[in-house]
């Protein structure tokens, strides 16, 4: 009994890849491994699973309505040991997470990591990308977003924080160009802009009325990074909106001075999105929390330091 089920996971992986050899690479076994264990399959079932040549397999369709119970039957035992799991102290496995680069760096990545040492058998595995994943066609447990997220029915949303933004420059351009008193004196001032997605990304300010407007920053100088806007308003390059956490030390130690404080308005929220599944795993569950708990605190950090 113990060979037969032994097998399923192997007829799985084969179906799952381009040939045997490739499965032999994912299994960590030999080729002829994995074809004698499906030919003895074949023989304890009676069919025949694979369509095979010297270039090409594919699953008969006998073979796809086995493969379709196979994986049906591996989710849920991957569905009872994640109920299990969740009955422990302890994570353990591999957590892969996705995240945004800079707010990955300065705020997600502190924090995640403490997990690593509360949890002996946790592997932790962080990308950190601009780009929009698709967790579950990559491989990953969740990820980390920034700003409203779009309608998804395979996806669980949860919201840590909020990602503040603020008008900063260096005091040696504010000396040599005056600050701004309102939003429409910063029509007349260097500014350094944020691309996004191929876009500009516009200003929010409030005007003399109290109003929210947007305003595309009147920029000679445009940049697809963060970090590098931050360094040439630094530089004494010109005025920039970015977020506070982003800008904090520099604030905080006088290389960057914050403007037009009560009319900035910029604010979008930072959620962890995760793949939808029956049942939450215990790895998943804690780095959510860690960051339902910490991350906010963070932030707010950052702003109250300023």
């Amino acid at each position: 009994m113990k060979s037969e089920i032994g097998s399923i996971p192997v007829f799985v992986t084969a179906a799952e890849s381009a040939s045997f050899s490739q499965a032999a690479e994912k299994l960590n076994v030999t080729r002829s491994a994995v074809a004698k264990t499906i030919s003895r399959l074949e023989e304890r079932l009676g069919v025949t699973l694979f369509q095979r040549t010297t270039r090409t397999q594919s699953l008969t369709d006998e073979g796809s309505l086995y493969y379709e119970y196979c994986r049906r039957a591996l989710n849920e035992i991957k569905t009872a040991e994640d109920i299990l799991e969740g009955g422990k102290m302890q994570a353990s496995g591999k957590l892969r997470v996705s995240v945004p680069v800079l707010l990955g760096h300065l705020c997600i990545s502190p924090l995640l990591s403490t997990l690593t040492k509360e949890h002996p058998g946790l592997t932790l595995e962080m990308s950190f990308s601009d780009r929009q994943v698709d967790l579950p066609e990559e491989g990953f447990d969740m990820a980390v977003r920034i700003g409203a997220l779009a309608d998804s029915s395979s996806l669980i949303a949860r919201k840590l924080a909020s990602h503040t933004m603020v008008f900063c420059a260096s005091p040696e351009y504010l000396q040599r160009a005056g600050e701004p008193a309102s939003s429409e004196e910063l029509k007349h001032h260097a500014a350094i802009a944020y691309i996004h997605s191929g876009r500009v990304l516009k200003w929010r300010v409030k005007n003399e009325r109290g109003e929210m407007t947007e305003m595309i920053p009147p920029a000679r100088i445009m940049m697809d990074d963060m970090q590098a806007v931050k360094d040439v308003a630094i530089s004494g390059g010109g005025i920039v909106w970015l977020p506070y956490w982003l800008v904090r030390e520099q604030l905080v130690d006088g290389s960057l001075k914050e403007i037009l404080k009560n009319q900035s308005s910029g604010s979008w929220p930072v959620y962890a999105v995760w793949p939808r599944t029956p049942h939450l795993s215990l790895k998943v569950r804690l780095a959510v929390d860690k960051l339902v708990s910490e991350l906010p605190s963070m932030m707010a950090t950052v702003e109250a330091g300023i």
